[in-house]
């Protein structure tokens, strides 16, 4: 049932943001549209960010199902360019709206937990720490989100599949080589 309420809200929130900037939406806005209580809202939201971040999070999520393999990554990196497009009016608005930093943090969690289950399924019989499996992890999403950010902020003109299709080529192992790397470091150190 509170998926129910929260799915509600967030369709609110984002039929209201093609009508006007999400600055000027308030919750009442929200939970009039939706026909839900303000208390309802405060029992699942902190605050209208607060359901954005919500938002992207579980679109993405929806976006990826699951695709966190090397078999399949690419096709969840390119089914996340493809939601965001999807949500073209609410991204552009919220990232009009809210700081880069949130706009980071939101992408960083959806793109660290594709490239994280890339390496940990490549680097299973590597001598690797998690710590170092971390590290290659973050060393990704960076370039990930960094790509997404200036495609977004040029308005997502570009073909994303496109810029998809290059982040493949650039990463064509690349995170076999790290993890080979990392492991011929740890043994250098004994």
């Amino acid at each position: 049932m509170p998926n129910i309420t929260k799915k509600a809200l967030e369709s609110s929130l984002k039929k209201l943001m093609l009508k006007k900037p999400l600055d000027k939406i308030t919750i009442r806005d929200v939970t009039e549209d939706c026909g839900i209580s303000r208390a309802a809202f405060y029992y699942h939201f902190q605050d209208i960010y607060d359901l954005i971040e919500w938002s992207c999070i579980e679109d993405a999520a929806q976006a990826l199902q699951g695709k966190k393999t090397c078999a399949d990554w690419q096709e969840g990196l390119g089914q996340i360019f493809e939601a965001v497009l999807e949500n073209k009016p609410f991204v552009l608005n919220a990232y009009r709206c809210i700081s880069r930093e949130q706009m980071e943090n939101f992408l960083f969690q959806v793109t660290y937990s594709l490239i994280r289950g890339v390496v940990d399924e490549k680097s299973r019989e590597a001598a690797v720490t998690e710590e170092e499996k971390a590290f290659i992890a973050g060393f990704y999403k960076y370039s990930f989100v960094g790509l997404m950010l200036d495609w977004i902020r040029q308005g997502m003109r570009e073909d994303y599949q496109d810029l998809v299709r290059n982040i493949v080529l650039i990463m064509q192992g690349s995170v076999d080589h790290a993890i080979r790397n990392f492991a011929g470091a740890e043994r250098k150190k004994r």
